[in-house]
């Protein structure tokens, strides 16, 4: 700080050419400067002189350990770009008594501060805007010189380590779609998948800053991936229970000739010759009208037993019953709404970070 005491002065060639001397700070009127964020007090040594010119003007120099509060937006979270003040002004001097004029403008401060600077942790240093207002209240109006640092966070750590695992846990939900769904593999991969989700969504809660006025986007893109991918679950859910109804109709359909081939041998409707009682054909080929008829009658169960076992394994492997069709027909409708949901969210998303 500088300022001008008009009771201090004296001619330079009368003192041996002494321009300037300093003397402890507590011997003179030093304007009473704060800080309106601070939080805690300072805790670094004061320096113990002030440096007086011949002129008049006295300045102060020291450093402060600053613990400030500021307003963060984390709507955009890790994109984020913060903006925080450091207000300046006198507690009882008004603009009349002690009136504030910045050392420096904005562009030298900022110059200033890129070269003095030597953190390289979480946020990258912008600019340093400098502003000069006068504030009125009740008592009179006070002079503020505002100090805006403006900061960028560095997202590559909450990349790496967030969004990207979260995108590979949606490709692997998109590649369980060409998974049988015969068989239960899909259901499983597709619950263990969310599950995953869920502990990445856990992982957010910690690394998410606790102060903000509205829902980050980080927090809404967690949301709805972990909505489609329950959707995606239910649908899986319904698509085997469609194709686990065409089980029952199969298993009415299996060969039913193993109920014929024990029961007892047949016997022959025709008489034989001479009024003799009908005769057993378990084995061998009788003669007459009564072994032509046999020989139709086990042709017909050979075809019989060959239409069944036809239908079996159509029913398996051939061309699927009403239930399975209808499975696969929502099975594709829902996979093509779901490339298009999620294709149309992501560009979504990524307007909103990269505005």
């Amino acid at each position: 700080m500088k300022w001008h005491n008009e009771r201090i002065s004296w001619d330079r060639s009368q003192f041996c050419g002494i321009s300037q001397v300093s003397l402890p700070r507590e011997m003179l009127w030093k304007p009473d400067l704060f800080i309106y964020e601070m939080t805690q007090s300072d805790e670094s040594l004061p320096s113990p002189y002030l440096y007086i010119t011949d002129k008049g003007v006295v300045s102060f120099e020291g450093d402060l350990k600053v613990v400030s509060s500021c307003k963060l937006d984390v709507h955009k979270f890790p994109f984020d770009t913060q903006h925080c003040s450091l207000t300046f002004s006198s507690l009882i001097y008004m603009v009349d008594e002690v009136h504030l004029v910045p050392f420096s403008n904005s562009s030298r401060a900022t110059q200033f501060s890129r070269e003095v600077m030597k953190a390289q942790g979480e946020w990258e240093f912008l600019n340093l805007a400098i502003s000069n207002i006068t504030v009125s209240f009740e008592r009179g109006e006070w002079d503020q010189i505002i100090y805006t640092v403006t900061m960028r966070r560095r997202p590559l750590l909450y990349v790496v380590n967030f969004l990207l695992p979260i995108l590979f846990l949606l490709c692997l939900d998109l590649a369980s779609f060409f998974i049988s769904d015969h068989r239960g593999e899909k259901l499983g991969f597709k619950v263990t998948v969310l599950l995953a989700v869920t502990v990445m969504q856990l992982i957010l809660n910690d690394i998410l800053p606790s102060m903000s006025n509205n829902t980050p986007l980080i927090a809404t893109f967690c949301i709805v991936i972990f909505g489609l991918m329950l959707l995606s679950l239910v649908e899986t859910i319904l698509v085997t229970h469609l194709m686990e109804r065409d089980s029952p109709s199969q298993e009415s359909c299996r060969p039913g000739d193993e109920k014929e081939e024990n029961q007892s041998p047949h016997v022959c409707p025709c008489e034989a010759p001479g009024g003799d009682t009908p005769e057993e054909v378990g084995s061998g080929r009788p003669a007459g009208e009564c072994g032509v008829l046999l020989l139709i009658l086990e042709e017909l169960r050979r075809l019989q037993r060959s239409q069944a076992l036809l239908l079996s394994d159509t029913m398996d492997g051939g061309t699927p019953g009403c239930w399975t069709r209808a499975a696969t027909k929502i099975n594709t409708l829902f996979f093509i709404f779901y490339v298009v949901t999620v294709s149309l969210f992501l560009i979504f998303i990524c307007k909103e970070w990269s505005s």
